[in-house]
């Protein structure tokens, strides 16, 4: 397979990354599937992880993937490979994009497993108050603290670890994508658009 024919299936894989990544992004605005004060979400959504790291920047790169099996640069004093070659260098400066923004998500979302959702718990077994009862990943492992420990909303934890363990799984799947398309624009650079193939031979 050319490799301009490659990078345009590893855009065509980003796209529904990034949308799935935003949509996860922008639920976790509404704890337990409700609407709550700005103050009482959880800090680590307002960094906009799966908006901006896996969602804005990733678009750049997907749309730059999608585009390569369609150049048609003239190039380098009218050498086509050259032309292609370039476009393909330029695909690894923007999958290098790609990764630094799914790598800043997978970040805020593995911060936020970690630190665990802000509720309405109880202290003393008295006084109520906004905060994050957890710590260091302490919960996870025990489901009772989920519905005991935060009374309010309702099913904020699991609405927590899941969308946030969805953004880690997308962020690490687009890392992997673009890391590949560094190595298959290598590739290209060396080879041509088609290693072995008429179409991109020097």
């Amino acid at each position: 397979m050319c490799s301009g024919s490659f990078a345009k299936c590893l855009g065509i894989s980003l796209m529904p990354l990034s949308i799935v990544c935003v949509l996860c992004n922008i639920l976790l605005f509404f704890p337990g599937g409700k609407s709550v004060d700005s103050e009482h979400i959880t800090e680590e959504v307002w960094y906009f992880g799966g908006i901006l790291g896996s969602g804005v920047l990733m678009i750049f790169p997907a749309l730059v993937f999608l585009g390569l099996k369609n150049n048609d640069c003239c190039g380098c004093c009218g050498n086509e490979s050259c032309g292609r070659r370039f476009a393909m260098l330029s695909s690894i400066l923007f999958a290098a994009v790609g990764v630094a923004g799914a790598g800043y998500s997978v970040i805020v979302s593995a911060v936020a497993i970690n630190h665990g959702p802000q509720c309405l718990f109880t202290v003393n077994g008295t006084e109520k108050l906004w905060g994050t009862p957890f710590s260091d990943g302490d919960y996870l492992s025990n489901k009772t603290f989920w519905e005991t420990v935060c009374l309010e909303p309702a099913g904020v934890v699991s609405w927590h670890v899941s969308l946030f363990s969805v953004l880690l799984v997308m962020g690490l799947l687009q890392m992997a994508l673009c890391a590949v398309q560094v190595v298959n624009g290598m590739l290209g650079c060396l080879c041509g658009n088609c290693c072995g193939g008429s179409a991109g031979a020097a």
